[in-house]
């Protein structure tokens, strides 16, 4: 008789032989930073997440060092929005700002650069707008010049997250040509329109002010049409892909692995975060074994990064282990 138990009768063995596992290396933690002083603002979808300003962001710093992480992904919330984003590629911007003080405080981290326009228009959209239609060429320059300023003010990699066709490569064509050659780009290439980001709106005050980002965003239906998301994305410069949101998508994540050998960074977003919460709140659930099932099924599935708000509890449970 075949005895597969004999693999499983205790955890030192179990250990020996697991197939896949989670390291801090692999987590990116977001975080988002607002205007003003003294400020530490609750997302209240978002329990244990806040908004920092920047003269308190070095309370969650020293958290993030304490656990071990080293890679950050930063969110700006401006103190003032317009048609254009224009807060987004201003050199003194909130994120550009932010970026400056983590990497003169921590200059070993690794700080991970969001491009995109929603946060800092005031209509809440990904890009330009004339007469109600999301302008794709008009809005890559743009993307461009913020990528290029958060490259000058440290960020160590540049993540665009707008969904304009073209974009990586407007975007490596600019950092190459401002001297940034080695600054790497990770592509929210399979960014899908989805109910899972109500959260991260609140938090980073992004939500349109009418309509939807079906029209750049993709249909949560397809998986073919990420493949071809991720190839375009790969020969138009990109480094790292992503695959937004995680877990309702890990068939898209196997998907990609089997077509690449790039990295592949799973987001495991904000919605996710907030049902686990509110379910471990409730006592419903145990919030660790729901957590590392949930991130270990990412990391099966093909993803090398996985970035989430779990981040500092996952390195705590890491370590304790």
């Amino acid at each position: 008789m075949i005895r597969r138990r004999r693999l499983r009768v205790n955890e030192t063995i179990r250990a020996l032989v697991r197939e896949t596992s989670i390291q801090i290396s692999d987590l990116i933690y977001p975080m988002f930073v607002v205007e003003g002083e003294n400020q530490k603002n609750p997302v209240e979808s978002m329990p244990g997440i806040y908004q920092y300003s920047i003269d308190r962001l070095g309370e969650e710093l020293e958290r993030v060092n304490i656990r071990g992480i080293k890679s950050i992904l930063i969110f700006g919330i401006p103190e003032h929005k317009d048609e254009v984003g224009s807060q987004a590629y201003n050199e003194n911007g909130i994120v550009q700002k932010a970026i400056r003080f983590i990497k003169k405080k921590y200059p070993d981290f690794v700080v991970v650069a969001d491009i995109c326009l929603c946060e800092y228009t005031s209509h809440g959209h990904c890009g330009l707008i004339k007469d109600g239609v999301i302008l794709n060429d008009e809005t890559l320059p743009l993307l461009a010049d913020a990528a290029v300023s958060c490259a000058k003010a440290g960020a160590d990699i540049i993540a665009p997250s707008d969904m304009m066709d073209g974009h990586i490569h407007a975007i490596r064509t600019a950092l190459d040509e401002h001297g940034f050659l080695h600054t790497p780009i990770m592509a929210y290439s399979a960014k899908y329109s989805s109910g899972y980001y109500s959260p991260f709106r609140d938090a980073a005050h992004s939500a349109p002010a009418f309509g939807d980002r079906k029209t750049y965003q993709m249909d949560y239906a397809n998986v073919k049409e990420a493949i071809r998301e991720v190839k375009d994305d790969i020969e138009e410069g990109a480094d790292i892909v992503m695959v937004k949101p995680a877990l309702a998508y890990l068939d898209v994540i196997k998907s990609v692995a089997l077509e690449t050998d790039y990295p592949i960074a799973a987001y495991n977003v904000s919605g996710e975060y907030a049902m686990v919460k509110a379910a471990a709140l409730n006592g419903w659930i145990d919030e660790k074994k729901i957590v590392m099932e949930n991130l270990i099924a990412m990391k099966r599935a093909g993803a090398k990064i996985i970035i989430t708000y779990h981040a500092l509890d996952v390195a705590g449970w890491i370590s304790n282990n």
